[in-house]
């Protein structure tokens, strides 16, 4: 598969009122500092696509991806950042978690934590927000490389048995050095796509958008 080889930049925005109205989105979310940038450049094969800040808590916005057939890649702010304003981290995570709860248009997320240190209070927070909305969550364990074999066996089934019965959760090896996992994520997340477009009627109908009524 080459679902996010054509991946292309196509807007920004900070205020959940200038979310684009129309399309299909999948977030990347993760931990300051967990691959997130990386994994996406990987997905795209592209080596500056999405921004690598040295600064955890340096990418503020809402950055959106586009690969063609309204279907949307959704980059979210870094969180678990430590060197920003608290109105700045309390703005983030507003904006975070109404749009996870409310945004129509989100068919799915893709979680990405560091295979060293998964499931930060953090990160089980945003499955806190997620999780409720029914909508599936695919877990990518970046900088595997960074384990060995049998500590990458032993996380992996660690995560795994953290959902254990949850069919809406799956969790993967990823590492953006070696390319490794690119075609499972290919997998799950066109796997959403084709779910959304098969229970689509042919005349369609319209996604929802949010409105924030504070300016998030």
């Amino acid at each position: 598969m080459t679902l996010f080889r054509g991946l292309q930049f196509l807007t920004t925005v900070n205020d959940l009122s200038a979310l684009p109205h129309e399309g299909l989105e999948v977030a990347f979310a993760g931990r300051s500092n967990a691959g997130k940038s990386s994994a996406i450049n990987t997905l795209a094969n592209h080596t500056r696509l999405a921004f690598v800040s040295k600064t955890p808590g340096r990418t503020q916005h809402i950055n959106y991806f586009d690969f063609g057939k309204e279907r949307r890649l959704v980059d979210l702010p870094g969180y678990g950042y430590a060197e920003v304003p608290a109105n700045v981290r309390a703005h983030w995570e507003k904006l975070l978690s109404f749009y996870l709860v409310n945004r129509d248009n989100l068919i799915g997320l893709v979680l990405i934590m560091d295979a060293r240190r998964p499931l930060t209070e953090r990160d089980r927070r945003m499955l806190d927000w997620f999780l409720p909305t029914g909508k599936p969550v695919h877990c990518l364990l970046t900088k595997s490389d960074k384990l060995s074999k049998q500590e990458q066996i032993k996380t992996l089934r660690t995560v795994e048995a953290e959902f254990e019965g949850d069919p809406r959760v799956t969790v993967q090896l990823f590492s953006s050095l070696k390319k490794q996992g690119v075609e499972r994520t290919e997998e799950v997340v066109g796997a959403w796509f084709d779910a959304m477009k098969a229970a689509t009627p042919q005349d369609g109908n319209e996604t929802g958008d949010v409105e924030s009524t504070d300016g998030a």
